[in-house]
């Protein structure tokens, strides 16, 4: 099945920063019968891998305000998604719209904004409360749903093994990241990392940002 690419500048943007982050590790690849002795390849496989997560961040953060940014402008009422129907302002934000020195599409972006713009999309949970201001679906089950129909069924991921795959991915980032992905109590020694570990991680960004876009429509 053919899987549709999402056509708006975001996502390309995700795209571009993906294939950077593939382009490390066709370096490591291409310096590996080498043997150069000042270079750990396996900080290029590393490298890619921090560099999938962040695109994935920057791009959930950028849907995220493209999607609000529309639903504000087009849509009111029972329109609304429930989450962002509810939304709650200072009373001096409400007293700006009332008295004109703001408009309300403006206030809501700019209060989502403050509030998600510096938090990491890593958390699954975050992800998921992020994205009800967009959407009334159950974001990781359906795009479980869409991964599942993609393979024609081979598949059957349910919203907690998608979950747990994307935690896997943040938590391997997270060891590179913060700790240099040494073993645990060792000050040398680092845990392996192989090119097909690090291709497969940045296949499942892309694969989980693609059923994300899907279930949004």
């Amino acid at each position: 099945m053919s899987i549709a690419q999402p056509d708006t500048r975001q996502f390309r943007s995700f795209k571009t920063n993906l294939e950077y982050a593939r382009s490390l590790i066709v370096a490591g690849n291409s310096l590996r019968g080498l043997q150069p002795g000042a270079l750990d390849i396996g900080d290029l496989y590393r490298a890619a891998w921090v560099q999938g997560v962040s695109a994935m961040d920057h791009w959930l953060h950028e849907e995220l305000f493209r999607r609000l940014a529309e639903i504000v402008a087009n849509s009111t009422g029972d329109e609304l998604p429930a989450t962002l129907r509810r939304i709650e302002f200072p009373l001096s934000a409400v007293e700006d719209v009332r008295t004109g020195q703001a408009n309300l599409p403006e206030l809501v972006l700019a209060h989502v904004r403050a509030k998600w713009a510096y938090q990491p999309l890593h958390n699954t949970k975050k992800i998921a409360e992020a994205y009800r201001l967009v959407s009334d679906e159950d974001l990781w089950s359906e795009a479980a749903k869409k991964i599942n129909a993609w393979h024609h069924h081979r598949t059957h991921y349910s919203a907690q093994s998608l979950k747990q795959q994307y935690s896997a991915i943040i938590n391997r980032r997270n060891l590179i990241a913060h700790t240099a992905d040494l073993e645990d109590g060792d000050l040398k020694r680092r845990r392996p990392i192989s090119e097909a570990e690090a291709t497969d991680a940045l296949d499942w960004l892309e694969r989980v940002a693609l059923s994300f876009a899907a279930v949004l429509g």
